[in-house]
């Protein structure tokens, strides 16, 4: 079967080579994100594979059902940049990667704690300067503070272990409670009460009309003053111009994200060399108490590698008519 890979990057085209050359799958790739403009490269391909920016919607359905694509094969866990009915109304197949390593996410959650609060970043540029004072570098201890985590899937919970490592006291809200994870000494509380009670917040919840924009002005005025918020999920879970606000006026203390609601305009690319017109990740760029990385969070090699080949499985089942085991219904 041939297979058209959208929004490829170098190391996406290295990790597929790498393990389907063995496979009865012919991959192209391409740098261009999948949208209604681009949808008329997947012809003649009977699936297409997709990151979480590339936009899935109806428009782009249509296009890719008249083109005679069957499967969307997503190398991502979320989907809510797919339109789910019209691919069920078109009979386009959806498969996902629901577990990679949730450790990378988990770990990459704690890291951005670790660095705004420690500020190891600024004191690495300081050190390279010659500047060796530690003025405006005081952080707090982790052990014994109150972590809130929303949303306790598979990252979610592997973050919950981590913290508890730290000697926080972890407290959770979740549709779904795990008794194991109570076992494990979490709390389960409604969300308000984790809003209330947390010094820090870390996201971990899907995007979807219920969790979106989780974060508003609302939900910021029951937080602590300087709370550290976290969010490793989905970028749309926080309402930007509200967390500015939060920014200005002190409530917020410490951001830490690695996603953002406009990121499929910026994330993934090199734009060193050009005028970025986004006025809200500028501001947020010029607080000195946020931390930005670029949707890296999965990025280690065990994830890619587990990406793809569970992307690859996902194919050959369609191919061979075999049952979806990563079927999004």
């Amino acid at each position: 079967m041939k297979v058209a890979v959208f929004s490829t990057k170098p190391y996406d085209q290295e990790y597929f080579e790498r393990y389907a050359s063995k496979e009865d799958l012919h991959f192209t790739y391409f740098d261009s994100p999948l949208n209604r403009d681009t949808a008329n490269l997947a012809s003649g391909f009977g699936a297409i594979c997709v990151f979480v920016n590339d936009t899935v919607d109806r428009e782009t359905i249509d296009l890719l059902a008249g083109h005679g694509v069957g499967l969307i094969a997503l190398r991502c866990a979320g989907y809510n940049n797919v339109d789910l009915d019209a691919a069920k109304e078109k009979n386009i197949k959806l498969v996902r990667v629901p577990a990679y390593s949730p450790e990378a996410v988990a770990e990459h959650a704690v890291a951005l704690i670790l660095t705004l609060n420690r500020k190891t970043h600024k004191a690495y540029n300081r050190v390279r300067e010659g500047n060796f004072s530690l003025n405006k570098l005081l952080g707090f201890n982790l052990h014994g503070k109150t972590v809130g985590v929303i949303g306790t899937g598979k990252i979610g919970a592997t973050f919950c272990g981590i913290m508890k490592g730290f000697g926080c006291d972890v407290i959770a809200y979740d549709l779904y409670p795990s008794e194991e994870l109570k076992s494990q000494g979490v709390e389960y509380k409604p969300l308000e009460d984790v809003f209330k009670q947390a010094d820090i917040i870390s996201l971990h919840c899907p995007l979807n009309p219920d969790t979106k924009h989780i974060i508003n002005k609302s939900s910021l005025e029951m937080m602590k003053d300087g709370i550290m918020i976290i969010n490793t999920s989905r970028g749309a879970l926080i309402n930007t111009p509200d967390i500015i606000d939060g920014l200005a006026n002190k409530k917020v203390g410490f951001l830490g994200i690695d996603v953002y609601e406009q990121e499929e305009n910026l994330f993934f690319k090199d734009l060193s060399e050009m005028i970025i017109e986004d006025d809200l990740i500028l501001r947020l760029i010029s607080y000195p108490n946020v931390l930005i990385t670029s949707h890296q969070a999965y990025f280690t090699r065990e994830a890619m590698e587990e990406i793809t080949l569970t992307t690859i499985k996902n194919i050959k089942e369609f191919c061979t008519g075999s049952t979806l085991s990563n079927e999004v219904i």
